[in-house]
């Protein structure tokens, strides 16, 4: 049986790249960036080097011609600004993230043009972290994906547009077709942020807790987001936003779209894969 062709975009960045092994040992990947190499200097395997951001989808279109899917990860960077600058609400900013819209659509555009089935877009918590205010105020206890999103900077402000701009494409009203699309709203897919929470920060501990995201479970979410055959919301659309998290004890966003509509079972807990680090930082907190 041919293996499931899957395009990933930003295929040189750490968010692919953290999952990029195993799913190219399960499908056929066409990995996409505008740069040949990560990071640290690694070479991708087949790298296709293109430009998404441009709008004659004739420079690329052939890179997505016969895929199922496509896992979106690409991303704009403003020029000079790294990637912890979430919160800038700089003009400079902004002109960056209005890019990342340009980009999300040129990726559905392309994959509806050439017939792929579905797309699964890295949107991020930020596409609703104006919620978080009313969690740590006590006035919210979950964050659902059902939720209208709300950010208070542009970096949540252009995921939410991801996810607008997708729903549209998934309700068939562009070109007579609709496409299956999936959004990622993706947590901390860190292994080392409990390491640089200093002693006795309870609320910052509770927060990387929660959104802590295991490179196996994002795997598995990344894998039945592309192979689950129906997404269905309860109108017929073809729609899901799933929170990328693991089984966390300290989440503050709900898993039930992804265990539900996926049969997410995360294998990894954040209170249980950190301990003795949880313990240092609490018996700091009581002293």
């Amino acid at each position: 049986m041919a293996k499931r062709r899957v395009v990933i975009t930003g295929a040189a960045g750490y968010v692919a790249q953290r999952m990029f092994r195993a799913l190219d040992e399960r499908w056929e990947v066409v990995p996409i960036d505008v740069r040949d190499k990560t990071r640290e200097g690694k070479s991708v395997p087949r790298l296709v080097v293109a430009d998404l951001t441009e709008p004659d989808r004739n420079a690329y279109r052939q890179h997505f011609r016969g895929a199922d899917a496509v896992i979106h990860c690409g991303f704009v960077r403003a020029p000079g600004m790294s990637a912890d600058t979430w919160q800038d609400n700089s003009d400079a900013k902004f002109q960056a993230e209005h890019a990342n819209v340009a980009l999300a659509y040129n990726v559905y555009r392309v994959a509806l043009e050439e017939g792929v089935r579905r797309v699964v877009v890295c949107s991020s918590n930020h596409a609703s972290d104006y919620y978080e205010r009313l969690v740590w105020d006590g006035r919210v206890d979950m964050v659902t994906p059902e939720m209208p999103p709300r950010s208070d900077n542009w970096y949540g402000w252009s995921k939410a547009s991801y996810e607008l701009l997708g729903f549209v494409f998934a309700t068939g009203k562009v070109d007579g077709r609709r496409l299956e699309v999936v959004q990622w709203r993706i947590g901390g897919p860190r292994d080392d942020d409990i390491e640089h929470i200093k002693p006795g920060d309870i609320p910052t501990m509770h927060r990387a807790l929660g959104a802590y995201l295991s490179a196996r479970d994002q795997v598995q979410q990344a894998i039945k987001m592309v192979e689950t055959p129906d997404i269905t919301d309860d109108n017929g659309v073809p729609f899901l936003i799933v929170y990328g998290i693991s089984g966390n004890t300290h989440r503050f966003w709900s898993l039930a779209s992804a265990r539900r509509k996926l049969g997410y079972t995360p294998e990894d807990d954040s209170q249980v894969n950190f301990a003795d680090k949880i313990a240092a930082i609490a018996r700091a907190a009581k002293r």
